[in-house]
């Protein structure tokens, strides 16, 4: 089976563990403080007004935008919650409210930066310091490429500074074990420890290549659109985010379908490149949750499908 034939499946990074979802399920597996691994098991309900959105370019990118942050939450929630393990331990409280800002920072880098606050922040913020070096760049075409550098560099410092904290370096290191389990399954090799080792911490579909396409595109468009007066400028970027979401996305899923086409496959580099910052090399403890993780969800996958074929037997 090619890669365009296998299913797609996609994954997160939680506290001390990794989420796959697959066509039926979502799984998350997780290591707890004592070495054993705990599982969280969320069936995906079917909803036929959203499935048909998502078949509609430019618009499903939003819809699984929201979709993901949602039931993202919902992990990350039990991922900080499980993974103390002796309720009676004097460090309980202070652990649990670290694993809070780990799975809300989690959110914002791996996730969708935010949907509600970090959006329009990383949106508005760059147009404000955008704006004072109109003096020196008065033209709009110059405050466009002004506004997505300090957008490119906010977002580069805010990712460079949280991965420092040795918290959300362990869940980036998470995120790279994620990709590289999806990167053998894509493969088709073995599951093994050592054979997801080999396999590369990157990957095309990854959140953070929409981020960085976000920056990008979002450059295009507001080429589009003036730069003055101030207030009309705020308003364009606001009325504008769905429209570069939505494109964003699509852009996305282009770099993916060309990633096997020599010199096409370029076009993903630059999203490739946000994750040497998004994700880091994982040890073998933390391989091995991902993969059972992933193999928890190919069998409850498997367990729908034949239990779907049986109905239809019968």
């Amino acid at each position: 089976m090619s890669k365009s034939q296998k299913p797609i499946y996609g994954g997160q990074a939680v506290v001390e563990g990794v989420m796959f979802g697959g066509k039926h399920h979502y799984v998350t597996a997780i290591r707890r403080k004592d070495d054993s691994v705990d599982y969280f098991h969320v069936p995906r309900k079917a909803n036929p007004y959203l499935t048909t959105l998502k078949k509609i370019p430019f618009i499903r990118g939003i819809i699984a935008i929201i979709e993901a942050s949602a039931n993202g939450s919902k992990h990350l929630n039990f991922s900080s919650e499980r993974y103390d393990v002796d309720p009676k331990d004097d460090d309980t409280l202070k652990d649990k409210e670290v694993s809070k800002l780990t799975m809300y920072l989690g959110v914002a880098v791996i996730g969708v930066i935010s949907f509600l606050f970090g959006k329009f922040a990383f949106t508005l913020i760059p147009v404000f310091l955008a704006e004072l070096t109109k003096p020196i760049f008065p033209s709009d075409f110059a405050q466009v490429l002004v506004e997505g550098f300090f957008k490119l560099l906010l977002l580069l410092s805010y990712i460079y500074l949280v991965s420092l904290t040795p918290l959300i370096k362990r869940v980036f290191q998470y995120h790279g074990a994620e990709h590289k389990v999806i990167n053998t399954f894509e493969d088709g090799v073995e599951l093994t420890v050592e054979n997801v080792q080999a396999h590369s911490r990157l990957h095309y579909r990854c959140g953070s290549s929409f981020i960085l396409f976000t920056v990008i595109v979002g450059v295009f468009i507001y080429f589009l659109v003036p730069t003055s007066p101030f207030w009309l400028r705020v308003v364009d970027r606001l009325l504008l985010i769905p429209v570069v979401l939505g494109i964003a996305f699509e852009v996305l899923q282009i770099t993916n379908k060309l990633r096997d086409i020599p010199i096409l496959k370029y076009l993903g580099l630059p999203g490739l490149w946000l994750q040497l910052l998004t994700t880091k090399e994982p040890d073998n403890k933390q391989v091995e949750v991902a993969i059972l993780s992933f193999k928890e969800l190919l069998r409850m996958e498997s367990k729908v499908k034949n239990e779907i074929e049986n109905e239809e037997i019968v």
